[in-house]
């Protein structure tokens, strides 16, 4: 059993811990969060580093490329042609060939547009791209994906920055019972229990920005979430013990003396 044997395509992965880059109050708190959380991958919007954007170097610079594999991600595209065109810009830009889509329905819920993802994906694949699709949790949806091409499905805890954890683990285990890419769990994380539960639950890895950038402490959450990555994973394949209705002695009955031969304490009147 080993917590950092780990591959997603043609990648080659440490740790099954991926974290975002958006959000934080300062680039240098990112960096040191990143460092904490002992992950490989980061994923950084497509939109932050196209078209000459100022800041884009400085996030960059804060990103050691012998320590961490970037994963752009198209973060902010509502339709499958921008989403297409950012992927296609991200490999230019930064010399990688694998992709995290997203094809968003709307800016207030910011769940994935079905139909949308699906053309996507099956473009970028054709393309050549490794893709790893951000979807709902539904389990149907999560088929189609894998059978237009990608390498990793992604399917939401809960919605994205809501923090609200794994909402219907159902269904997530049904996506893992069917689907035989690598499965990662992506969005809604808020604390480290929520990622300790999507791992036990049989993910391969989780992904996640918020939990971490909003964290009061960054850096200190970054930690807590790769401690819960590998707790959970190890946890999963360990098997559990059954959950029982009544209470399971530790130590076996049989052996023990009975109370009425027990030999009373010294020094206690009446015994």
């Amino acid at each position: 059993m080993s917590y950092t044997s780990f591959k997603i395509g043609t990648y080659e992965l440490r740790s099954r811990l991926f974290l975002g880059t958006g959000k934080f109050p300062s680039l240098e708190s990112m960096r040191q969060a990143l460092d904490a959380s002992g992950c490989h991958v980061v994923t950084v919007a497509v939109r932050r580093v196209e078209m000459g954007q100022k800041h884009a170097e400085a996030l960059l610079d804060y990103i050691d490329p012998k320590r961490y594999i970037i994963l752009p991600n198209t973060a902010g595209c509502f339709n499958a042609a921008d989403a297409v065109r950012s992927a296609r810009l991200a490999r230019e830009a930064l010399d990688v060939s694998w992709v995290k889509l997203e094809v968003l329905a709307d800016k207030k819920t910011l769940l994935p547009d079905p139909i949308g993802t699906l053309e996507a994906c099956e473009t970028l694949c054709k393309d050549g791209f490794q893709v790893l699709c951000y979807t709902s949790d539904d389990p149907i949806m999560a088929r189609r994906i894998e059978a237009a091409g990608a390498a990793s499905v992604m399917p939401a805890g809960s919605p994205i920055g809501s923090g609200q954890g794994i909402l219907n683990p159902n269904n997530i285990r049904i996506i893992l019972e069917t689907i035989k890419v690598p499965v990662i769990v992506d969005a809604g994380v808020g604390t480290a229990s929520d990622v300790a539960i999507a791992m036990e639950l049989g993910a391969e890895g989780v992904l996640l920005n918020s939990g971490v950038a909003l964290a009061k402490d960054p850096v200190a959450m970054g930690r807590a979430m790769g401690l819960a990555c590998e707790a959970g994973y190890l946890a999963a394949r360990s098997g559990r013990i059954a959950k029982k209705l009544y209470a399971t002695a530790s130590s076996p009955w049989e052996g023990l003396i009975a109370p009425a031969t027990r030999p009373a304490p010294e020094g206690i009147p009446g015994e």
